[in-house]
């Protein structure tokens, strides 16, 4: 046993440093599930209205482990916020989708996207709450709405930088609106025109 201690360390082929490697990983696992479920689970039902018990349930989880985790809800939020607000400007710029303004306009104002709390923008569903969320979720929100500025701003390259981003605020403007429009309308054929013709304009202008 003593061969596997270095000056009071564990080695790292030492039986207990890979039960808490292994445990580490556990944790950052669960952790990174949790994020995800809630990131969903608000989406779905609002941040507000969203307790606990439901995320920790819906995550396969029991509520008293929570606080292994997170030390408050709000820390929860913003790190549900910022890993929603990474996978959207993931899918804006990924070098992969090498997409037009055009196509990115359209993947973001498709009923794909209003229909999937998977994958939503928080922006668009749950952006009347981040207004009085705490300073640093609301940070990360803002960090994310300059983030997602700047992608549009790089599919303007025949405009001068300054006009650019002129345009790109009232896009992305248009687009959040546009989508946060279409999930409060009841009636469907014009929850689908809101989506269209929000298209249409932010192309057209």
């Amino acid at each position: 046993m003593f061969d596997n201690i270095y000056h009071g360390r564990l080695s790292i082929g030492h039986p207990l440093e890979q039960t808490m490697r292994k445990s580490r990983q556990e944790a950052a696992e669960t952790r990174e599930r949790i994020v995800k479920v809630a990131a969903r689970e608000f989406n779905e039902s609002g941040i507000q209205s969203t307790g606990l018990t439901e995320i920790m349930a819906a995550a396969g989880l029991t509520h008293g482990g929570f606080y292994k985790h997170f030390s408050s809800k709000d820390q929860l939020v913003a790190e549900a916020v910022e890993a929603a607000l990474e996978r959207i400007a993931d899918s804006m710029q990924s070098p992969k989708a090498n997409r037009s303004l055009e196509e990115t306009v359209g993947v973001y104002l498709s009923k794909k996207h209003r229909d999937n709390s998977e994958e939503a923008c928080p922006l668009a569903s749950v952006g009347s709450e981040l207004r009085h969320a705490d300073q640093d979720t609301r940070q990360i929100a803002s960090k994310g709405v300059e983030q997602i500025i700047t992608i549009i701003a790089s599919h303007l390259p025949e405009l001068p930088p300054k006009e650019a981003k002129a345009r790109a605020h009232g896009i992305a403007a248009a687009m959040i609106g546009g989508m946060m429009l279409s999930r409060i309308v009841t009636d469907p054929k014009l929850s689908d025109s809101l989506l269209r013709d929000t298209k249409a304009f932010v192309l057209k202008h």
